[in-house]
C-alpha cells in the first residue's frame, strides 16, 4: 500500500488535508490527514465516500449527442474531433453573432484556484465572450460585511476556543465548517456556551445550548433589537465606538426604534428570549460570532449581514482573544488576478450576465442571444434558481452547449458534447480557504481515468485551435500557482511557491486582531455603522431591517418587502443536506441511500390545516413550478416556514422536479446574490 496525500476541493470553508491510501495505483480509502493543525485527520462522510465518486458513474471519453437534448444519449468522439467541433462551432456563432454570443458558466465545483480562475478567465477574455457574474453564493453577505470592515477577514478560528460565548448564526456548523463545531466542543469544555440562530432546528441547533428559532429573513431585525437593549441598558463599548467607528449616533438612532416588543413580532421570538440573548451577547467575554451563508440567501440578506457584523463593535469583543466575528477569511488569500485571468485579453469591454439569472440569459436575452454554453465546475441544471426556465433555455435547439464533467449529472444530460474532467487527485491545484488561514498545494495521487483531462488543459487545448499565440496559453499549473503568489504580500511572509511545493501545507501568520481598527480599507478607514455605498442600490445609508413579506398577522404588521401573495403563504426554505455538497455527491449511491429520499418539513399547525399527515406525498407549488415530494409533520419549523433539504437530482423526485423549480431567480439586496430563501409556496396533499 502506498500513501499520498491530497486537499479536498470542494466548496466548503474547511478545506481538509487528506491522507490517501493507493492500491495498484487505485485509491483504496480517502481519510483526513492527521498533521494538518486544524483539520486534524477528521473529514466528512461526504469525502470518505470519494473512491466510489471516482470509480463510479465516471465520464471516461469525449462525447457527441446523439439523441434528443435531455435523455442523455451519447456517442465516444476523439479529443480532437471533440476540439474541432467546439472551436468550428464559435467561429461560426462569431461570425454570425459576436463573440459575446457565448457564455461560460462555472463556479465552486473545484475551490483549486487553478482549475477555478485562471486559464478558463483567459480564454474567455480573449474571446471577449459575455462575462458571467459569479455571485450565487457568498457575494451579498460578503459585501455585507466589508461595509463594515472593508475586507473579508475576521477572527483566527484556532482563536475562537478563548471564547466563553459562541453564537452559530445562519450556519448549520456541524454539517458546513465541522472543524468550527469542533473548535467551539474544545470552548465548551472550558466553559463555553454555545448559542443556534436559525430558521429551523437542524443539527447544530440540537447540538447547542441553546437555539433561537427565527422567522426567515428576520435576522437583521433581531441584530437592531439586540443592539437596542444593549444602547438601551449602557453595555456598548463607549471608548471603542468613539475611537474607531463612522456613522454610529445615526446607528443609534435607527436602533432605538426596534424595542424588543416590535422585535418579538418580525421574528415570532419572545421579548423575554430577545431580551435575554442582547444581555448574555454583551455581558459575556469572550463573545465570537460566527454568521453563516444561510441568511444572505435572502432579498434583504446583505443588509442583514451587514447588521450582524456591527455587534461584536458595539461591545468591543474584537478587543478580545477570541472575540469578534467570523464571516470569511477568504482576505488573508490576495491572489494576483491580473496575472491569473489577464483581463488586458479583452480587446473591448463585454456584457454580464448574472449567473444567478441563467434562464433568463438563456430564454430572453438578445443583441445577441447566447448561442453557446460552456459549463465547468458547476451543475446548473440542479443548483440554479428558476430551475424550470433554465432547464427551458437548456433545451433550445439553436444552443449548442458543451458540458466538462465528471459524471453525468442532469446539466450533462443536456449537452451537445460532454468533455471527460479529471477529479482533484489527478491533477494539480493551489488551494486557500475561506476559514483557517493555511495555503495548500496538492498533486496527482493517480492518473487520469480515461481520457479525462483538467480544466487548464482543456482551455489550452481550445485557445491552440483558436490560433491564440499568446504566451500565457502555455503556462503550466506551476507556472500559473507561481503567478498566483506574486504578490508583496507573499514575499513579506516568506512563502514562495518553491516552498509550498516542498511543505504542502503553510499558515500565514497572522495578528491578534483581525484588523487595525483605525486604518480599516472602509471609505472612512473606520468601522462604518453608515455606508454611502448602499447608495447605489437604492438603499438606506444607514443599515435597517427590510422586510422580505409580511409574515402572518400573528407574528407581524410590518409593511411587505413584497406583497403577500394569498396563494403561497408559506415561506419555502432549502438548506444544505447532510449527505450532499449542494448537488455534489448526490450522484454517490452509498449517500444517496443514507440520505434515503428528499422530504419536506411542516410544522404541525399547517399541516392540520392543509389535512396533511405525516408521510403523506404532497405537492409543493408556486408560480414558478412544483415539486412532489413526501411529507414529515414536525415541531422544528415554524408555522408559516416548510423545508427541504437539497440538493438532490431531478429524477430522485416524484415528478421530476426539484427544489430550484420553486426558488426565484431575484437578486440579494447588495452584491447580486441568490434569494434561494424567499421563495412563496403553497403545500397540497396529492
Amino acid at each position: 500500500m502506498e500513501i499520498k496525500y491530497s486537499v479536498c476541493p470542494h466548496d466548503c470553508p474547511d478545506t481538509c488535508a487528506l491522507r490517501i491510501e493507493i492500491e495498484d495505483g487505485k485509491i483504496v480509502k480517502v481519510a483526513g490527514d492527521p498533521s494538518h493543525p486544524v483539520t486534524k485527520g477528521v473529514i466528512c462522510e461526504k469525502v470518505r465516500a470519494y473512491p466510489e465518486r471516482i470509480y463510479g458513474n465516471r465520464i471516461l471519453y469525449p462525447m457527441r449527442r446523439t439523441g434528443k437534448k435531455g435523455v442523455g444519449a451519447f456517442k465516444r468522439i476523439s479529443w480532437n474531433d471533440a476540439i474541432d467541433e467546439i472551436t468550428g462551432r464559435w467561429k461560426e456563432l462569431i461570425s454570425k453573432y459576436g463573440s459575446e454570443s457565448i457564455l461560460p458558466y462555472s463556479y465552486g465545483g473545484t475551490e483549486g484556484i487553478i482549475n477555478k480562475a485562471s486559464m478558463d478567465r483567459r480564454l474567455f477574455n480573449k474571446i471577449g465572450a459575455t462575462a458571467l457574474d459569479r455571485t450565487i453564493c457568498s457575494a451579498a453577505g460578503s459585501l455585507g460585511y466589508q461595509l463594515a470592515y472593508g475586507e473579508s477577514k475576521g477572527v483566527n478560528p484556532l482563536d475562537s476556543v478563548n471564547a466563553k460565548l459562541i453564537i452559530f448564526w445562519g450556519i448549520n456548523a456541524l454539517e458546513t465548517n465541522m472543524h468550527q463545531a469542533l473548535l467551539a466542543e474544545a470552548a465548551r469544555k472550558n466553559g463555553a456556551k454555545i448559542i443556534a440562530v436559525d430558521v429551523h432546528r437542524n443539527k447544530t441547533a440540537k447540538w447547542a445550548d441553546d437555539f433561537y428559532m427565527i422567522l426567515p429573513g428576520s435576522d437583521g431585525a433581531l441584530a437592531l433589537g439586540i443592539a437596542h437593549i444593549i444602547l438601551r441598558d449602557n453595555l456598548e463599548n463607549k471608548e471603542f465606538l468613539e475611537k474607531y467607528s463612522f456613522g454610529f449616533d445615526e446607528f443609534r438612532k435607527k436602533a432605538q426604534e426596534y424595542p424588543p416588543d416590535k422585535v418579538a413580532g418580525i421574528t415570532g421570538l419572545s421579548k423575554e428570549r430577545i431580551e435575554h440573548l442582547a444581555k448574555l451577547y454583551a455581558e459575556t467575554k469572550p463573545s465570537f460570532l460566527r454568521i453563516g451563508n444561510g441568511l444572505q440567501h435572502h432579498k434583504n440578506g446583505g443588509i442583514n449581514t451587514w447588521l450582524i457584523s456591527l455587534l461584536p463593535s458595539l461591545t468591543g469583543a474584537w478587543s478580545d482573544k477570541g472575540g469578534g466575528a467570523l464571516k470569511s477569511n477568504s482576505g488573508y488569500f490576495p491572489l494576483n488576478e491580473q496575472a491569473l485571468k489577464r483581463p488586458d485579453l479583452m480587446k473591448n469591454a463585454s456584457r454580464t450576465v448574472n449567473m444567478v439569472q441563467l434562464g433568463k440569459a438563456l430564454c430572453e436575452l438578445g443583441s445577441p442571444p447566447i448561442m453557446s454554453l460552456y459549463v465547468y465546475n458547476s451543475n446548473p441544471a440542479v443548483v440554479a434558481p428558476n430551475q424550470n426556465l433554465v432547464i427551458k433555455g437548456f433545451g433550445r435547439e439553436d444552443l449548442f452547449t458543451v458540458v466538462h464533467e465528471q459524471t453525468m449529472t442532469d446539466t450533462a444530460k443536456w449537452a451537445d458534447i460532454i468533455l471527460p474532467a479529471t477529479t482533484s487527485f489527478e491533477h494539480s491545484d493551489l488551494y486557500v480557504s475561506y476559514w483557517h488561514t493555511f495555503i495548500q498545494w496538492a498533486v496527482p495521487v493517480i492518473r487520469p481515468l480515461g481520457e479525462a483531462k483538467p480544466n487548464i488543459e482543456v482551455f489550452k487545448l481550445i485557445a491552440n485551435a483558436l490560433d491564440f499565440n499568446d504566451e500565457c496559453f502555455s503556462d503550466t499549473e506551476e507556472d500559473i500557482a507561481r503567478m498566483a503568489l506574486d504578490l508583496p504580500y507573499w514575499k513579506e511572509r516568506g512563502i514562495t511557491f518553491d516552498r509550498l511545493k516542498k511543505e504542502r501545507v503553510i499558515k500565514i501568520e497572522t495578528e491578534d486582531y483581525p484588523f487595525k481598527f483605525d486604518k480599516l480599507k472602509t471609505s472612512f478607514c473606520k468601522i462604518e455603522f453608515k455606508s454611502t455605498k448602499v447608495s447605489a442600490y437604492g438603499l438606506s445609508e444607514i443599515p435597517q431591517y427590510n422586510p422580505i413579506r409580511n409574515y402572518p398577522e400573528k407574528y407581524s404588521n410590518e409593511n411587505a418587502f413584497n406583497k403577500i401573495n394569498s396563494n403561497y403563504p408559506l415561506i419555502f426554505v432549502s438548506p444544505p443536506n447532510h449527505f450532499f455538497l449542494n448537488s455534489s455527491f448526490a450522484g454517490v449511491a452509498s449517500l444517496k441511500a443514507k440520505a434515503i429520499e428528499p422530504f419536506l418539513e411542516i410544522n404541525p399547525e399547517d399541516a392540520e390545516a392543509r389535512g396533511i399527515n405525516d408521510g403523506d406525498l404532497v405537492r409543493v407549488e408556486n408560480e414558478r413550478g412544483g415539486v412532489s415530494i413526501k411529507v414529515k409533520v414536525v415541531n422544528s419549523v415554524l408555522p408559516g416556514v416548510v423545508v427541504s433539504a437539497g440538493l438532490w437530482w431531478k429524477d430522485d423526485y416524484a415528478n421530476g422536479s426539484g427544489v430550484n423549480a420553486l426558488t426565484p431567480d431575484d437578486l440579494s439586496d447588495i452584491g447580486g446574490g441568490a434569494v434561494f430563501f424567499s421563495s412563496l409556496v403553497e403545500v397540497k396533499k396529492i
